[in-house]
């Protein structure tokens, strides 16, 4: 029986099918282990071939669910040739067979995507999404709390240390009291002192009624504290430098306020930021961040961009959780143009009133002696400049310092407290902010702002909600990356069908 004959001549397997064969799909197959003994491999380009039909297909598919799909699906017995291989066995394949070379596959297929459909590579459509890590919700560990927590136990320690220099006082022998302690100076500190009183474990005494002595008391004590100090070692090592948080079931996971809450109290949840760069309609670029912010995302997704095709967009488009002056800075520095929305872009192009406010610092007439001066007509003298925390540009801000306040009677609408006025001025980045509304408000401009609506917002809108998929299953980042890669490649190969199809449709 030739299944073929029971399939559409339009049915997306034969699309498919046609389309994988223009590709190489062997060299992507390396990590496969030599077979001496047992049964006959199943043909892993077959194999292949199944995985990704599956992830076009359904979005996002389980393993049992395609084994049951080799079952009972014509398309799927159409690829696998009637063989139905186990939910382990696409486990396996999946998990370390393509691992390696997922990337890859996801960048040869958009580039054969790419010049049958001519796709404009420099009209680049960025968002990004907050998916719900497979992790216990309950299990977060925070950064600044265990870090309060790792110095209040310096301050245990430096006591225990005090009690038992006293207690040795006669003996010459000192412990030192520093502000900070390692573990393994509180293990080599309690071998010290079992050498020094030749102490035995095996007869401590343990159990209500019994007394324990005060050698016991602080040889317990000094091995608690090396023990949760290094607990505290050990949770500081895998937040690292970027996330203050992650959760002990998926250390990868990082708690962020995601927008669909069912708990219904604004509870952080564990979760991955997915970004994504969409080129007419096809996902182009996806990287999978721990980091909470959009605006730490964008030159990390930039840089994959420019290493995957060569080259940097020229309008990277995106909305104001990507405007910032480092984006900006980066911008300039590899011939993008500026058209990310900043923060408050809506109210300054919408709100008049907030935009020609008087009072505001940038609204503030400069004479022709150079100076600054509020709608009072008084002075405001530099004071200093100051840097940006969290800049890598080396940002500063300018800071003013009015004259004179007193007995002003704008003060109650200028400024807050009783002191002289101080406002904060960066004309770089207020130039950057101006040049940003300019390129935004033009006719490109609002063709573009539409366009990434439709298209980067409409991605993840047919992921989440055609395609039902709102939630990582797989843990670790490297783990995370896979799926996600997966999940993009089948959404690129289901719009290639789809618009396959309008095209005959309209011939």
């Amino acid at each position: 029986m030739l299944i073929q004959d029971y399939l559409d001549i339009c049915d997306p397997v034969l699309t498919f099918d046609r389309f994988m064969g223009e590709i190489e799909l062997e060299k992507y197959l390396k990590n496969i282990p030599k077979q001496y003994t047992g049964r006959l491999r199943y043909d892993p380009v077959s194999m292949l071939k199944t995985v990704l039909f599956g992830f076009m297909t359904n979005g996002y598919i389980s393993l049992r669910e395609l084994e049951d799909q080799c079952r009972v699906n014509l398309r799927f017995m159409y690829l696998m040739e009637h063989e139905a291989p186990s939910y382990r066995t696409f486990g396996y394949f999946i998990n370390e067979v393509l691992k390696d070379s997922i990337e890859e596959i996801f960048n040869d297929i958009n580039q054969k995507i790419f010049e049958t459909e001519h796709v404009d590579l420099q009209h680049l459509y960025i968002d990004g999404s907050k998916f719900e890590a497979n992790a216990n919700k309950y299990t977060w560990v925070w950064k600044k709390a265990t870090e309060k927590s790792r110095y209040r136990l310096f301050g245990k320690i430096t006591a225990l240390f005090q009690e038992i220099n006293e207690e040795l006082a006669y003996t010459g022998m000192k412990l030192c009291i520093n502000t900070e302690y390692a573990p393994e100076y509180i293990r080599e500190a309690a071998e010290k002192y079992t050498e020094l009183w030749q102490l035995d474990e095996t007869g401590f005494k343990h159990g209500r009624g019994h007394h324990k002595t005060t050698q016991q008391r602080h040889y317990e004590k000094l091995l608690e504290y090396a023990q949760k100090l290094e607990e505290y070692v050990e949770k500081i090592h895998i937040c690292g430098e970027g996330r203050n948080s992650y959760s002990k079931t998926d250390h990868s996971a990082t708690f962020m306020r995601i927008k669909t809450d069912y708990m219904g109290n604004d509870q952080l949840l564990p979760a991955y930021n997915v970004q994504i760069g969409v080129a007419d309609e096809y996902i182009a670029v996806v990287d999978v961040n721990q980091y909470r912010s959009d605006m730490d995302c964008f030159i990390p997704l930039m840089n994959k961009f420019q290493k995957t095709y060569g080259f940097y967009p020229k309008y990277p488009v995106a909305d104001a959780g990507y405007g910032s002056y480092n984006n900006y800075i980066f911008c300039e520095q590899n011939g993008m143009e500026k058209y990310m929305k900043f923060t408050m872009f809506k109210k300054e192009t919408t709100d008049r009133k907030y935009h020609e406010d008087p009072f505001r610092a940038v609204n503030f007439p400069i004479g022709a002696d150079g100076v600054m001066r509020c709608p009072n007509g008084k002075a405001f003298r530099f004071e200093y400049r100051q840097n940006v925390k969290g800049n890598a540009y080396g940002r500063q801000e300018e800071v003013y310092r009015c004259e004179d306040c007193s007995g002003c009677p704008y003060a109650e609408r200028c400024k807050k407290s009783d002191k002289n006025r101080t406002v904060k001025i960066n004309h770089e980045l207020t130039a950057m902010h101006q040049e940003v509304i300019e390129n935004l408000e033009s006719i490109q401009g609002a063709l573009l702002r539409m366009n990434r609506s439709i298209q980067a917002e409409g991605t993840f809108g047919i992921m989440k909600n055609d395609r039902w998929y709102k939630r990582i299953v797989r843990r670790g980042i490297n783990s995370v990356r896979l799926e996600i890669l997966l999940v993009s490649i089948g959404h690129n190969l289901y719009k290639y069908h789809n618009k396959q199809m309008r095209s005959k449709t309209a011939a």
